[in-house]
């Protein structure tokens, strides 16, 4: 039977006023039909612990916000396998494909995005240092490029850690700063972390790493300097790819230490403090959302961290003969025994 040609136009419309209203961006979770494409750029192993669960934090933020990863949204990871120099070809080779958005963790994959591209915008997944000051962007507020997102602010993490092992060895004196050249805070920051040093009656001594077969000699020659406490930083070239190690030999020289990742203190670190990263990544999503959405970039404030955790480890603690005030335990978040 042949159908009117006014009911085959009616079912025309129809169906395409479905279409509408059931595709991806319909509820505003996208501007057209196309596939959206994110660039995720890590410093780190795909197989190192952190990636995993930062990938599923990511993947659930978007599909909270109405994407779907695989079918609305495609997400293209690169991993810099412990390996800084990779990272500006991994930055280069994402910005070549034409991805929509990079989402850089970390400073270096930040820096490295930067250099590949002044136009695609750039999210900040965890930066280490103080955006601001290494000129990722103009000001928290008003980012002024194309790079926004999240920052750690780490030096000021680093306040906080020199106050909690005060805390908990009275007796510090001098504390052994590990990192590797690429987490060289800021002169800025630097001075500030120094003065908060001064103030509480202590000394710092910096030694760097350039790779695992370094952290031997590096806490030697801070065990020579007189160092009685340890300060590690946020690295996921050197310190985060052998956190094992680390935690480790800091046992062996009997060195108390505070780390920013719960990573570490899982591993039997005496205690971390620091952002949940789970959620830092998974508010991610929230600008990769905006931008997609038509965002600038350089309108979206960077945000800070809205949770920090204490966890402290006792069974380090025995280890090093130190017995943990029950009001220090009592502002920890997770207790390890």
């Amino acid at each position: 039977m042949t159908l009117p040609r006014t009911y085959e136009v009616r079912v025309l419309t129809a169906a395409l006023v479905l279409c509408t209203f059931t595709a991806p961006g319909a509820v505003g979770a996208q501007p057209s039909l196309r596939v959206a494409t994110v660039g995720v750029l890590a410093p780190g192993p795909r197989t190192h612990p952190y990636p995993g669960p930062s990938e599923q934090a990511l993947e659930a933020g978007l599909k909270e916000l109405g994407w779907t990863p695989g079918q609305t949204i495609r997400v293209e990871y690169r991993y810099a396998e412990g390996r800084p120099e990779r990272l500006e070809e991994l930055a280069r080779e994402l910005a070549h494909l034409g991805v929509d958005v990079i989402v850089a963790r970390a400073s270096q994959s930040i820096r490295a995005a930067q250099r590949a591209t002044a136009t695609i915008p750039i999210v900040m997944s965890a930066a280490g240092l103080d955006p601001v000051q290494v000129g990722f962007v103009a000001s928290l507020a008003r980012p002024g490029g194309n790079v926004t997102g999240l920052t750690l602010l780490n030096q000021d993490l680093y306040i906080k850690h020199l106050q909690l092992l005060k805390d908990i060895v009275p007796r510090l004196s001098r504390v052994g700063t590990l990192g590797s050249p690429g987490a060289t805070l800021p002169p800025k920051g630097q001075q500030a972390l120094e003065a908060a040093a001064r103030a509480l009656g202590l000394e710092l001594h910096h030694v760097d790493v350039r790779g695992g077969d370094d952290l031997d000699q590096a806490f030697t020659e801070m065990v020579r300097a007189g160092a009685n406490g340890l300060l590690v930083k946020a690295d996921p070239f050197v310190l985060e790819a052998n956190d094992r190690r680390v935690v480790a030999l800091a046992l062996k020289h009997r060195l108390p230490a505070v780390y920013w990742l719960h990573t570490y203190a899982q591993a039997g670190g005496l205690m971390s403090y620091g952002a949940d990263l789970f959620e830092v990544h998974r508010r991610s999503a929230y600008f990769v959302d905006r931008i997609l959405r038509g965002a600038r970039p350089a309108e979206l404030p960077v945000e800070e961290p809205a949770k920090f955790a204490l966890v402290v480890n006792l069974k380090a603690a025995r280890s090093l003969g130190l017995i943990i005030p029950p009001s220090f335990l009592a502002r920890a978040n997770e207790i390890i025994q």
